[in-house]
């Protein structure tokens, strides 16, 4: 990849490629100009290949030799610039191929923000940042050590918190980067049942408004509810599993990892691809029995009827989702949450994509 023009070296996922620009490009750097230097060497925060979803696709912007070195807040304000121009003046110009220069495009009307590699002959535009750790962490979660009380929990969306824990650390000499993970992997037993209670309330409210619709002869508006509570679905198998549900783009992806996705998602398709209300709500009763399966799995509670029932007097199945909110919400004793609306979380009530990548957290009242 010499030349604008030239075919690109193979794929790599940008993970490896991250690997190899920190073992033969930085970390000699830096042993040579900073010995003993307590560092960590990672590839978090945004980006495709952090959540390892990245395929060739992803070259086209903002992708390739990048990697994330965290300091002591202290040493990141008086040593970050100067590593950086270290950086640029002796990382290699291409790693297994690939270019480790990025082309600003601030001037292009068409792409104004997305960076591209390309070949320089000159010092690189690389693409390795160097941040103190406690002041990244205080941007990507909202706490400098990564320590979040059940209500700091809510604010974060699960977006940001897939950024902090997913990726890859290559050398942690302090520590610090890690255990801030380790604390951020997954969500504490109390906010865990809290989110699942509220997750399930979601469904509830509108299970019953596909055959509503139906009714009413707004096959359309039948077929956009059912579209919202399959999301929900996802978004609950994610959380039953203990995991984090990344945004839009890669909700699917992350979703088809899922031991159940195998035996769900052509259930869930088939509700997606429904022409009639009857067919619809078929595929939606049988993806409700089969998450509520798996809610009932966890122990959490005591086993609830996993089976659709009439919803009311009305001709419509439906599972009556709020029985497994309110029993979950009774296994909640922490005072913060015990006593909340069901109303969740940042991404339960917020469904906006900049807000839900946004550095600016705040917690919900």
């Amino acid at each position: 990849m010499t030349a604008e023009t030239s075919e690109p070296p193979a794929f790599l996922p940008g993970l490896e490629l991250s690997r190899i620009l920190y073992e033969e490009g930085v970390r000699p750097v830096l042993d040579a100009a900073h010995p003993g230097l307590a560092y960590a060497a990672a590839r978090v925060g945004s980006g495709s290949e952090v959540l390892g979803f990245d395929t060739a696709r992803s070259a086209d912007h903002e992708w390739g030799p990048r990697l994330n070195l965290f300091l002591a807040d202290a040493d990141a304000a008086a040593l970050g610039p100067a590593i950086r121009e270290l950086l640029a003046e002796r990382l290699p110009k291409h790693v297994r191929g690939w270019p480790t220069h990025f082309r600003s495009d601030a001037g292009n009307e068409l792409d104004p923000v997305s960076g591209h590699m390309t070949a320089t002959d000159g010092p690189v535009d690389h693409r390795v940042s160097v941040d103190g750790i406690g002041s990244w962490l205080r941007r990507q979660v909202g706490s400098p050590t990564a320590e979040l009380g059940p209500l700091d929990w809510l604010a974060v969306p699960q977006q940001r918190l897939l950024e902090a824990t997913a990726g890859a650390v290559f050398h942690d000499g302090p520590g610090t980067l890690t255990a801030a993970r380790a604390r951020l992997a997954r969500y504490p037993d109390e906010v865990w049942r809290h989110l699942l209670a509220c997750q399930w309330q979601r469904i509830s409210q509108e299970e019953a408004f596909v055959g509503r619709c139906a009714e009413v002869g707004d096959d359309l508006g039948s077929a956009v509810v059912a579209a919202r509570l399959v999301r929900d679905l996802m978004r609950l198998c994610l959380l039953i599993d203990r995991g984090y549900a990344p945004y839009g783009k890669w909700l699917g992806t992350a979703f088809a990892r899922l031991p159940v996705a195998g035996r769900l998602t052509p259930v869930l398709r088939g509700a997606l691809a429904a022409t009639t209300y009857p067919d619809r709500e078929s595929r939606l009763c049988e993806a409700y029995e089969t998450v509520a399966a798996l809610q009932n799995a966890t122990g959490l509670t005591e086993p609830v009827d996993p089976s659709c029932r009439p919803y009311h007097s009305r001709p419509f199945r439906v599972l009556h989702a709020d029985r497994f909110a309110r029993a979950l919400a009774a296994t909640v004793t922490e005072s913060a949450l015990r006593d909340r609306p069901l109303t969740g979380s940042v991404d339960q009530w917020v469904d906006n994509t900049d807000h839900l990548t946004s550095s600016r957290l705040e917690v919900p009242e």
